[in-house]
């Protein structure tokens, strides 16, 4: 390789390096954007006014508020679910999956309320349909019913009314109104729903579970001191 190819080669690395990190701010910035003014509200001058950035920076990245939205919702629930999901698939029981997963996922919201309040405000079609939230909850019911777990007759129908679960528990648990134990009250109900006797649906929902680590990535690996220990949850390290 001569002096002219290597120095090439360092230009598009460095390119390459600054237009993720532009697309990182943005997203960064439109979590947000997104929490304070919901989903359909914000516009374009929003997101580059948070973000420090030109118009024209903007287009570079996405076309329109919604593939913003949809980059910003996938990728944050992905972060989250790309440490829960290793401690949920140590499980054996897909009914006990069920319950680990969906009370981690609610912990976290809690954990990081930013992220909580956004991904509630953004509901179920844009936040996690086609994700892996909808692919890891659908896993586990599928296996739940085919070993008899769940009596329930479709796996959809339960893939619905477990994210509801979830959803609106979220929304429940960042009110500041909910008891101590709503997360394992709401998995003793959605255990119930689904056909688990009483007794065993207490165990599930009651069981002691991990604590899981900090999500990382292009939007967590930016977050500071998470609320359950005294800050404000997703707030992001001095701007660059």
């Amino acid at each position: 390789m001569d002096a002219t190819e290597s120095i090439e080669n360092h230009r598009t690395r460095v390119g390459a390096l600054k237009r993720e990190k532009t697309r990182i701010r943005l997203i960064e910035s439109a979590l947000g954007v997104f929490a304070d003014k919901g989903a359909d509200a914000p516009t374009i001058d929003d997101f580059i006014a948070a973000a420090g950035v030109a118009r024209g920076t903007f287009y570079n990245y996405f076309r329109t508020t919604a593939e913003l939205l949809s980059a910003v919702a996938g990728e944050s629930s992905d972060e989250v679910l790309a440490v829960i999901d290793p401690l949920v698939r140590a499980i054996d029981d897909p009914a006990q999956r069920v319950v680990v997963g969906s009370r981690l996922y609610m912990s976290m919201a809690v954990r990081y309320p930013l992220w909580g309040a956004f991904i509630t405000r953004v509901g179920t079609k844009r936040g996690s349909r086609g994700r892996l939230l909808d692919e890891y909850l659908t896993r586990d019911l599928q296996h739940a019913l085919d070993a008899g777990r769940f009596d329930v007759a479709d796996v959809v129908v339960a893939r619905d009314i477990a994210l509801g679960s979830i959803m609106y528990g979220i929304e429940t648990l960042l009110s500041g109104d909910a008891p101590a134990d709503y997360a394992e009250q709401s998995m003793y109900a959605l255990m119930r729903a689904f056909g688990i006797g009483a007794k065993e649906a207490r165990k599930l929902a009651f069981a002691p579970i991990a604590d899981p680590p900090a999500p990382r990535g292009a939007i967590f690996e930016r977050v500071d001191v998470p609320a359950d220990q005294g800050d404000t949850g997703f707030q992001t390290q001095q701007k660059r």
